[in-house]
C-alpha cells in the first residue's frame, strides 16, 4: 500500500464527497439488515399463530407489519445505495480526472533526453490502463471496502446478540480465508506487474508500427510485422492467463467457505434449536440470511484485494515517473523582455544518451535583428546550436548569453515565447491547417492566418484543397507533402511575431524557386529580428549578416558569403558544387 499512499493528496481533496458516502453507506447497511429481524419475527409470529397463541387478526397484523417493514427497508436501502455510488463513484472519476492531469503536466515539464529514453507506447499506457487501474481502486474498490466493512460490523453485533454459541461457528472459516486472501494477494501483485510491462510493450509496438506503416508498406514487411505483434500478443496472453489462474481461485474458495457457514448454521442451530438453547426456529432463518448476506461482501473481499494489487503496481509505475526530476528546470519567475542578441562562450554540450560530443569549445556573437546561417555536414551539431538557444537542453561547459544574461537566468516561458522554431522534421497535429498555423499564436486571426501561409508560400496550395484551411490534416502530416509541412511549420513559427527565429534546414524539401521566394519573405519579416538558419544550401545562407561552417563540434571557417567564397574551404566547395547544379535541384 505504500506506493498507494501518493493518492492521499486526493481523498483529502474530495473528503466531504468520500464523508458524505460513507455515512450514506453505513446507512444503506442498516437499512437492509433490518429484512433478517422482520424475517425472524414473521416466523415466530407463525409458531405462535401454529400453537393458538394469537388471533386470526393479531396474526395478520403482525404478519403485514413486519413485510411493510421489509419492503420499505428494502426501498430506503436501495435508495441510498444508489446515492452512495453517486458519490463515491464519482469521486473515482475525479481523481482520475487529476491524476492523468498530474501524469500529462509532469510529461509536459520533462527533458528531451527523456523522450529519447523513454518510449511512446509505454509512456501512453502509463497515462490510460495504469490510471484506469488506479481509479478501480479509489473507486469501486474502496466502495465496496467501506460496504463490506459496515455490513459486517453491523451484521456481527446483530447476531452476537441473538446468539453469541452460533455467531462464533458462523465466523469460523474467516481467519482460514482470511490466510488464503494474503498468500493470492502477494502473487497476483507480482503477476499484475509483469501483465502491465507486457501491455506496455504492446502499446509500444503497435504505436510504432501505426507511425511507421507506410515504411512497412514500402519494404513489404507486413506479414513479419504481423509475427512479431502475434508472437508478442502471445506472450502477453500467456502472462495474462497466468494471472487469470490465480484470481480463478478466488470465488470458488469463497463459495466454499460461505457453503461451510451456511451448513455450520442449519447444523448447530439445529442442534440447539432441539436442545432449547434457542426458542425459536427463526433465529437460525435470521443467521442464514445474515450468512448470506455476507456472502457476497466477502466473495468481493477477493476481487477488492485483486483490485488494490494491481492499482499498486500501476500506482508503483506511474510513481517511477512522476519522481523523475526535469533535467531544465525555470529558475526565474520574473520575465524579462527577450530582444535578441545571442552569445555563445566556449560552449561544450554531450548527449547523454548516445555520449556524443555534439559542440567542442563553441564561441560566436548576433547582435539584435542579425541573421546567422549555420552550415557543415551531417552531425556537425548544427541543430544543438538551436536546442540549446531554447534550452531544450542545458550546456556541459562555457556560457550562453541572452541579452548579456545567462541563458539559465532567463524565465524559461518567457524565452520560449520568444522563439519561432522551424524544426528539420516538420511535425503536425492531426488537425486543421488553420489550427496546426494558429498554434504558434492561438489567438491568431483568420487574416493572421493567411497572411502568415502566404508569406510561408503556401497559401496557394491550401486554397486548393476542397476545405481550404479547414483540412483536416492526417497523423503527423501525413495528407501534405514534404514541403507543403515544411512550410506550414514555418507559417506556425512566423506568425508568432517572435523576436528570435531559427529555421533548422527547413527549405529541404522545397523547389529552389519557392526557396528564394520564402527567404525574400523571411528577409522582410525579420527585419529587427533575430534569426538563424540552418542549411545545407549556400542559397539560403548567402544573404545572412554571418556565416559558420560547423565540423565535428567545432567551428572550422566564420565570416560573411563574400569573405567565405574566396577562401579555400568547405563553403566555398559547396558553393562551386551547388553553383554548378542545374535550377531545380
Amino acid at each position: 500500500m505504500k506506493e498507494l499512499q501518493h493518492l492521499n493528496k486526493y481523498f483529502v481533496k474530495y473528503r466531504t464527497h468520500l464523508l458524505i458516502g460513507i455515512l450514506i453507506t453505513i446507512l444503506a447497511r442498516i437499512f437492509l439488515v433490518y429484512t433478517p429481524r422482520y424475517v425472524k419475527k414473521i416466523f415466530i409470529a407463525i409458531e405462535k399463530y401454529a400453537d393458538g397463541g394469537v388471533s386470526d387478526s393479531v396474526f395478520k397484523s403482525e404478519l403485514t407489519e413486519a413485510i411493510l417493514y421489509i419492503i420499505g427497508a428494502a426501498i430506503i436501502g436501495g435508495i441510498l445505495t444508489f446515492f452512495m455510488r453517486q458519490t463515491i463513484i464519482n469521486v473515482s472519476r475525479f481523481i482520475e480526472f487529476d491524476l492523468k492531469n498530474e501524469v500529462y503536466e509532469h510529461y509536459q515539464k520533462l527533458s528531451l533526453n527523456f523522450y529519447k529514453k523513454n518510449r511512446t507506447g509505454d509512456l501512453m499506457n502509463r497515462i490510460t490502463e495504469d490510471v484506469g487501474r488506479v481509479r478501480m481502486y479509489v473507486g469501486p474498490a474502496l466502495m465496496y471496502s467501506i460496504n463490506t466493512i459496515t455490513l459486517f460490523v453491523i451484521v456481527i453485533i446483530y447476531m452476537l446478540n441473538a446468539s453469541p454459541k452460533l455467531t462464533l461457528y458462523t465466523i469460523l472459516p474467516l481467519p482460514i480465508l482470511s490466510v488464503i486472501i494474503y498468500k493470492l494477494s502477494r502473487e497476483i501483485h507480482k503477476r499484475s506487474t509483469i501483465v502491465q510491462e507486457y501491455l506496455s510493450k504492446l502499446s509500444t509496438f503497435t504505436q510504432e508500427s501505426f507511425s511507421g506503416i507506410s515504411v512497412i508498406k514500402a519494404y513489404g514487411i507486413e506479414p513479419q510485422t504481423s509475427v512479431n505483434f502475434k508472437s508478442l500478443a502471445e506472450e502477453s496472453k500467456g502472462k495474462q492467463i497466468d494471472l487469470a489462474k490465480v484470481q480463478a481461485w478466488f470465488f470458488p474458495m469463497m463459495i466454499l467457505l460461505i457453503g461451510t457457514s451456511n451448513l455450520m448454521v442449519i447444523y448447530i442451530g439445529g442442534m440447539q434449536y432441539i436442545n432449547g438453547e434457542i426458542n425459536s426456529i427463526g433465529t437460525i432463518a435470521e443467521f442464514i440470511i445474515y450468512v448470506n448476506m455476507l456472502t457476497w461482501p466477502v466473495a468481493t473481499v477477493g476481487w477488492v484485494t485483486s483490485i488494490v494489487q494491481q492499482a499498486e503496481a500501476s500506482q508503483k509505475r506511474i510513481n517511477e515517473f512522476l519522481k523523475i526530476e526535469p533535467e531544465i528546470k525555470n529558475m526565474v519567475h520574473d520575465e524579462t523582455e527577450i530582444t535578441g542578441d545571442i552569445s555563445f562562450k566556449n560552449v561544450s554540450f554531450t548527449y547523454d544518451d548516445t555520449n556524443i560530443q555534439a559542440l567542442k569549445d563553441i564561441s560566436f556573437n548576433i547582435k539584435e535583428g542579425e541573421t546567422l546561417a549555420i552550415l557543415g555536414k551531417t552531425g556537425a551539431g548544427k541543430s544543438t546550436i538551436l536546442d540549446l538557444i531554447g534550452r531544450l537542453y542545458d550546456i556541459d561547459e562555457g556560457s550562453i548569453k541572452i541579452n548579456g544574461t545567462e541563458i539559465k537566468e532567463h524565465n524559461l516561458n518567457t524565452l520560449r515565447n520568444s522563439i519561432g522554431y522551424v524544426p528539420q522534421d516538420a511535425f503536425l497535429f492531426s488537425d486543421s491547417i488553420k489550427n496546426n498555423i494558429k498554434f504558434g499564436k492561438q489567438d491568431a486571426t483568420e487574416e493572421d492566418v493567411i497572411e502568415a501561409a502566404k508569406n510561408a508560400q503556401v497559401h496557394k496550395n491550401v486554397v486548393k484543397f476542397n476545405k481550404g484551411y479547414d483540412t483536416v490534416l492526417g497523423e503527423r502530416g501525413i495528407t501534405l507533402s514534404g514541403g507543403q509541412k515544411q512550410r506550414v511549420s514555418i507559417a506556425r513559427a512566423i506568425i508568432k511575431s517572435p523576436k528570435i527565429l531559427l529555421f533548422d534546414d527547413c527549405l529541404s524539401a522545397v523547389d529552389t524557386e519557392t526557396e528564394e521566394k520564402i527567404l525574400k519573405t523571411l528577409g522582410k519579416i525579420s527585419k529587427g529580428k533575430t534569426a538563424i538558419i540552418v542549411s545545407h544550401r549556400v542559397s539560403s545562407a548567402k544573404n545572412a549578416d554571418k556565416i559558420i561552417v560547423l565540423d565535428n563540434g567545432k567551428i572550422v571557417q566564420e565570416g560573411s558569403h563574400d569573405s567565405l567564397i574566396n577562401i579555400d574551404g568547405y563553403y566555398k566547395h559547396l558553393y562551386l558544387k551547388q553553383l554548378s547544379q542545374p535550377a531545380g535541384h
